[in-house]
């Protein structure tokens, strides 16, 4: 399979510039650039898929840049509704590093900043050598300005075009780049560039989208979305890596393994057919979250992650360490509690029981379990031996309820 049969067969690619591109993609040589602007200090999932496709153009002997917009993020590409808020250039900064640490980690990519290049351009020189190539009309009719009419758009948003298609000329001239790829939402953006190239050169350029990632209903991983879920594992664990992607939808299982994984073709349809026979088994789900913390984190995290949901599912946790307890509680109220308490007090006093009757009731009907422990005495002490790293204690009420106490 070729490199382009590949990413066709994957769901990767939405628009093509020219024909040609294919015979291009397939040959190799070509150096391409992937975008993205320093809003945060670390990728998400919602970025992966399109570093991973410059992954493989680059083991297809594509030689990729990553350009981190310094000066295109202090401005912000056009949003479908509202203004993004500004960002402060101490911010912008800070999100480079963190930007270009994670990147030349993970993917070895050459990082530019287009900061060092917009940097030098005054106003008159971005109007005469830039501006005089882009006709309103053009512009009015790109899909993203056209969704902005009606509510409105301001002039710095709408210039943001320009300055990606003078990205790409610059990269074009000083880089030798002559390919840009992105998300689907870009498109508009990267013929502008295709064409700034065209008309100001006589160069010939291409590009190609990809289509954003989506749940079932359409909703996309990103920031905006209020659900990211970042490649920094200070910020996104892989224990809950894990436990999202053991947990996506079935219907969407098979082609997150064509999007977030290398595994094979013959590898990937194996595991399809386990799946429609075997859904309960979660065989692909569980391959989709292996491949993708092992390729961010490394096996060992992988490992851990898995170790920690089994410990989750077997309601086991004493031999866990305090870390590990802020790892799978992250998001849970956590509620400090005092030691040396009768059981009955501490569940009260946890927010368990709302009463000294229900309390008992809950412990006297097996409901209640310490540290993964069932306490079925109502005299039970609760002391400070009780406490993980004398820290945390764990309680359960029934099958799903969980509560954090942390010693005073």
């Amino acid at each position: 399979m070729t490199v382009f049969e590949d990413l066709k067969w994957r769901g990767l690619i939405k628009d093509i510039s020219s024909p040609e591109l294919e015979e291009k993609l397939n040959k190799g040589g070509m150096t391409f650039y992937i975008g993205t602007d320093p809003t945060a200090d670390s990728l998400h999932v919602g970025h992966l898929s399109s570093f991973l496709i410059s992954k493989r153009l680059k083991d297809a002997g594509h030689h990729p840049i990553l350009l981190v917009g310094g000066g295109t993020g202090m401005i912000g590409d056009p949003r479908p509704t509202t203004e993004r808020a500004m960002i402060t250039k101490e911010q912008v900064s800070k999100n480079i590093e963190g930007l270009k640490e994670q990147v030349e980690k993970l993917f070895g990519f050459e990082v530019v900043n287009n900061y060092d290049w917009i940097k030098d351009i005054n106003v008159l020189d971005f109007l005469r050598d830039y501006g005089k190539y882009f006709n309103i009309n053009y512009m009015l009719d790109k899909d993203i300005i056209k969704r902005r009419l009606d509510t409105g758009i301001t002039y710095t948003e709408f210039s943001y075009m320009i300055l990606q298609a003078l990205d790409f000329k610059y990269l074009h001239e000083h880089k030798n780049v002559n390919l840009q790829c992105a998300g689907s939402d870009q498109w508009g953006n990267i013929t502008a560039g295709i064409d700034l190239i065209r008309k100001s050169t006589g160069d010939e350029v291409y590009g190609f989208t990809m289509p954003l990632v989506t749940d079932s209903q359409g909703r996309k991983f990103g920031k905006s979305e209020g659900n990211a879920l970042w490649l920094d594992k200070e910020k996104t664990s892989s224990y809950e890596l894990y436990q999202f992607f053991v947990n996506v939808e079935d219907c969407m299982v098979i082609d997150y393994l064509k999007i977030y994984t290398f595994l094979s073709k013959e590898e990937i349809e194996e595991l399809e057919i386990k799946h429609k026979e075997h859904p309960e088994l979660r065989e692909a789900h569980k391959a989709l979250a292996r491949e993708i913390i092992t390729f961010l984190h490394g096996k060992e995290e992988y490992d851990k992650a898995v170790d920690l949901a089994e410990h989750l599912f077997n309601n086991k946790f004493n031999d866990l360490s305090k870390k590990d307890i802020e790892e799978l509680f992250k998001n849970a109220n956590i509620n400090e509690v005092e030691a040396n308490q009768n059981i009955v007090d501490f569940i009260i006093n946890l927010g368990i029981a709302k009463s000294k009757r229900e309390a008992r009731e809950f412990i006297e009907a097996g409901a209640i379990s310490i540290n993964g422990e069932k306490v079925i005495n109502i005299e039970t002490i609760i002391d400070k031996t009780m406490f993980i790293e004398n820290t945390y204690i764990v309680v359960r009420r029934g099958k799903k309820n969980y509560y954090i106490g942390k010693i005073k």
